[in-house]
This record gives structure tokens, sequence and C-alpha cells, in this order.
């Protein structure tokens, strides 16, 4: 019996470790996404500031 209750708790606190290790990589990613988002951003800005410059250089 010691052996089988054991063993039920090592499955539970196996169950209880990956589920808080999904918990905190599910919002890591979304964190992620949302830096590159704004990044792409940041550099469409830049982007759209050179060609800017450029054509009042042109004219």
């Amino acid at each position: 019996m010691t052996s089988l209750l054991s063993r039920d708790t090592a499955k539970l606190c196996l169950a209880f470790l990956l589920l808080g290790m999904t918990s905190v990589a599910l919002p890591a990613c979304n964190t992620v996404e949302g830096a590159g988002q704004d990044i792409e951003a940041a550099g469409d800005s830049i982007s759209d500031t050179a060609r800017d410059a450029e054509a009042e250089l042109s004219d």
C-alpha cells in the first residue's frame, strides 16, 4: 500500500509540475509575439521616416 501511495503522490507531483510549467510557458509565447510586433512597428516607422527624409532631400 505504501508503494502505491508514493507512486500516486509522485504522479500527482509530476502533473502539478507540468501544469505549472505550461502555465508559465504560454504567457511567455504571447509576450515574445507582442515584442516582435512592437519591434516590427518601430522598424516600419523608421523606414517611413527615412523615406520621407529622402523625398525631402530629392525636392
